[in-house]
């Protein structure tokens, strides 16, 4: 399967994003082993048998169909879940992790704030005294732009703003393994635009591994691209292009 046969997307027809220079450094070190791991549940596979070995500063972009278990793995490296069958390792001890959810993985009428949920992210952050909480947070709010609304309660947020602040909350730590799923849901194209920026700041000095439908921009950036669906398939192609609807224009590289 090659990631050029996928159409994605949320980008309108017409529209090439703009082209983000990432400098990442990736090493032979590895992080993160899965050893034929599978995962069922109510006797559904899930996933079957996967096999990945992913490296300190390896960007991961993570592709496949709905239901294809991209969250399961997901969820699996971050010890949400069990597998079913295999082994999930971190060969050089456990890294400390940023995570992004889904949306719907998260309970909007919750009574917290913007600011309370980004300062979440330091609750496993040890040696840091209030000051310096303080000010990572006040620098997080400026990074995600939601200091102005650093004091609302997140029922009280859009469904942009609220991936904003979950954004924040995975990245104030400086983690070592930043794991996003779906980031760019319900973000308006300005931020959509900033989380690459933001992501080719943090990327050089994190190993990061990212879901996400809308492949056009995230593939350019990472070093690595996986396809998901059931089992995992690293995809060699260098480049991977959307498909255009636009009958003027001519079709993609290798489609």
């Amino acid at each position: 399967m090659n990631l050029a046969n996928l159409k994605y997307g949320n980008g309108a027809c017409c529209h090439h994003p703009e082209p983000v220079e990432v400098h990442l450094n990736p090493s032979d070190r590895e992080l993160l082993r899965l050893s034929g791991v599978s995962f069922r549940r109510d006797e559904r596979i899930i996933l079957k048998d996967v096999n990945l070995r992913v490296c300190q500063g390896d960007f991961v972009a993570i592709t496949g169909p709905n239901g294809g278990g991209k969250t399961t793995l997901l969820r699996l490296v971050l010890g949400l879940l069990s597998p079913s069958d295999g082994s999930i390792t971190f060969p050089n001890g456990r890294p400390s992790i940023g995570y992004l959810p889904q949306k719907n993985m998260i309970d909007a009428h919750f009574p917290i704030s913007v600011r309370e949920v980004i300062a979440s992210g330091l609750l496993a952050v040890k040696d840091l005294d209030k000051a310096e909480r303080q000010a990572k947070v006040t620098t997080t709010l400026a990074r995600v732009e939601m200091t102005d609304l650093a004091d609302r309660p997140i029922g009280r947020l859009s469904g942009g703003q609220l991936q904003r602040a979950l954004l924040g909350r995975a990245i104030i730590s400086n983690p070592q393994l930043l794991v996003l799923d779906e980031p760019l849901s319900y973000i308006d194209k300005h931020f959509e635009a900033h989380i690459y920026r933001l992501l080719a700041q943090i990327a050089p000095h994190c190993t990061t591994m990212l879901v996400s439908h809308e492949m056009t921009t995230i593939a350019s950036m990472a070093n690595r691209h996986l396809i998901i669906d059931r089992t995992v398939t690293d995809c060699p192609s260098r480049h991977h292009f959307p498909l255009y609807d636009c009958a003027d224009l001519p079709p993609p590289p290798g489609a």
